[in-house]
């Protein structure tokens, strides 16, 4: 927050505190005590700069407020009296919906939170508030509310609307969008100094909804078509990008470089909303634990099988669901004894403790002296731990409030949108035409393409980039679903989904069911699916010589 306040020109300042995951650890927390609910990081962050934010004249838009807004505006408060400061403080309710389960069938969950829009926090600002704290908004609302209240938009306005959503989405995760977790990073910043500490992206956004991407001179990172091409590509679905003020038309999205570190924006085409909400449901689901096992050497797999009968075969009570992953991690020959070993993953899931605790680790401890040769863990055996599930919901905008309350503790009720869209698929964009290539050599897809993947509920996606028109002719028409799922068996049975984003050059897979019950349920080694596409790049396809030319001869297959 600091670096963001004296690193250069600011209007606003916004936080994103609100991943899926997190939305479960607040509800656990509020568990415990209804005061509870908010995250306490940024307040940490706060204190050092609540002064220097109001000397400069920068507002501070977060949704950290969790699922104790109020509390947390509160505590905003506080500290500014204690720090001897006048700040308007206001926050935006409505979005949590857990006294309404049984209403709307959600069934036992421990939080339910809709998504609201931007509207709460534009009214906020334009009735003077310094800071304006949320509970569950979309990601992007941070962005957009600000944003509309500054231009003075309408609520029709949908194009500028969807740039400013489209902007949003773009900063949301931070330094993902000026060199963090960026596929090719290796080749871009072959001075890998150079993003020892990226700064964080900032957006310049229009009257019109066009913005430009860029950071505060000085930093690390950079801001690219490709670094912003990957974060546009992170966590969507098809060409149509819902949030509760604007449906944004990812297909239409234009980028072009502005100088160095700006990347504008351009082209942003929006349409109205869709008539429901999303709402996030979190529930316990179970409980849950684990051991990981070390196998080295010679016999691998035999060694994997006899230690999985044995602990079955000792186990008094099954539990509910016993999982085995054998991650052959091992080489051959190899010059140290890590390199030398594999890792046998055993996870149990049960509604009861019990069956997941020490029957569980006990069972596993006592077969140390008469298991595989070399049988050794790589922590200690634990009680089981709680785990939670995902999953999303539905409900019509007009059955959820959306309440500004300001400083001086009045409300004002935010109205539903007026129009709206159901979420339709947008037909499939055409494919460029194919280019007879000629030669072709074996070589990792992740040397000309680019990816970004990462998790939505139980579901996963990856987007796909390369960099020239050329690329792109060959990619739409080679990486299919078929090719995915040869290329990553793990999504063989799963329900996979691919839209094609000619704009961008790039192509979307929506992998369903790959993450189980979310995030917290941990269904495979990468919960959240953050390594997905780098898997996929590294996997190895016939590439036309002339579209890798530069690619050197100790990477080809």
């Amino acid at each position: 927050m600091r670096e963001m306040l004296i690193g250069g020109d600011l209007d606003y300042l916004t936080g994103d505190y609100l991943a899926e995951l997190t939305m479960l650890i607040l509800a656990r927390d509020r568990a415990k005590s209804a005061e509870r609910g908010y995250a306490k990081t940024f307040l940490t962050q706060l204190e050092e700069c609540l002064g220097l934010a109001l000397d400069r004249g920068v507002r501070i838009v977060t949704n950290a407020g969790g699922l104790n807004p109020a509390g947390l505006a509160a505590a905003v408060r506080a500290l500014a009296e204690r720090l001897g400061l006048t700040v308007n403080v206001a926050h935006v309710e409505g979005d949590d919906l857990l006294g309404r389960a049984d209403e709307f069938g959600f069934g036992s969950v421990l939080a339910a939170n809709a998504y609201l829009g931007a509207w709460g926090i534009a009214e906020c600002l334009d009735s003077g508030a310094d800071v304006v704290v949320t509970g569950r908004v979309t990601d992007a609302s941070v962005t957009v509310g600000p944003a509309a209240a500054h231009h003075g938009w309408d609520r029709t306005d949908y194009d500028r609307l969807a740039g400013a959503v489209a902007a949003g989405h773009v900063i949301e995760c931070g330094a993902q969008a000026t060199g963090g977790n960026y596929a090719f990073f290796a080749r871009d910043f072959p001075d890998l100094g150079a993003l020892t500490r990226p700064g964080f992206p900032l957006a310049e956004i229009h009257s019109d909804g066009s913005s430009v991407i860029t950071k505060h001179p000085g930093t690390d990172g950079a801001v690219t078509v490709d670094t912003v091409t990957a974060q546009l590509l992170y966590e969507i679905g098809g060409a149509r990008y819902a949030n509760p003020d604007a449906t944004l038309r990812v297909d239409s999205i234009e980028l072009s470089g502005d100088g160095p570190d700006r990347v504008q924006i351009s082209g942003v085409r929006g349409e109205p909303p869709p008539p429901a909400l999303k709402v996030s449901l979190n529930s316990i689901g179970g409980f849950r634990n684990e051991m990981t096992l070390v196998l080295t050497g010679l016999d691998i797999e035999a060694k994997a099988e006899l230690v999985r009968r044995q602990l079955e075969a000792a186990l008094t009570v099954k539990p509910a669901q016993l999982e085995w992953t054998l991650a052959r991690t091992d080489h051959p020959d190899a010059d140290t004894e890590e390199a030398a070993s594999a890792l046998l993953r055993c996870v149990v899931r049960d509604p009861d403790p019990e069956n997941v605790g020490r029957q569980f680790s006990s069972a596993a401890v006592e077969l140390a002296l008469a298991s595989y040769p070399g049988f050794h863990a790589t922590s200690p055996p634990s009680q089981g731990q709680v785990y939670g599930v995902f999953r999303p919901a539905y409900v019509a905008a007009a059955e959820v409030p959306h309440v500004a309350v300001h400083a001086d503790g009045s409300h004002v009720d935010i109205p539903p949108a007026g129009e709206t869209l159901d979420l339709a698929p947008v037909p499939p964009a055409a494919l460029p035409e194919p280019i007879p290539f000629g030669e072709t050599r074996r070589a990792p897809l992740g040397l000309i393409a680019g990816a970004r993947s990462g998790d939505k509920g139980g579901s996963a996606n990856i987007g796909v980039w390369v960099r020239t028109d050329r690329q792109w002719r060959w990619l739409s028409h080679m990486l299919t679903i078929d090719k995915l799922r040869e290329l990553l068996p793990e999504t063989a049975d799963l329900p996979v989904s691919r839209y094609v984003l000619p704009n961008l050059r790039a192509v979307n897979f929506v992998i369903e069911d790959i993450l189980g019950e979310g995030v917290a349920y941990q269904a495979r080694f990468d919960p959240q699916a953050k390594g997905l596409g780098e898997w996929l790049r590294s996997r190895v396809v016939d590439i036309p010589v002339e579209l890798g030319e530069d690619i050197p001869e100790e990477l080809l297959a």
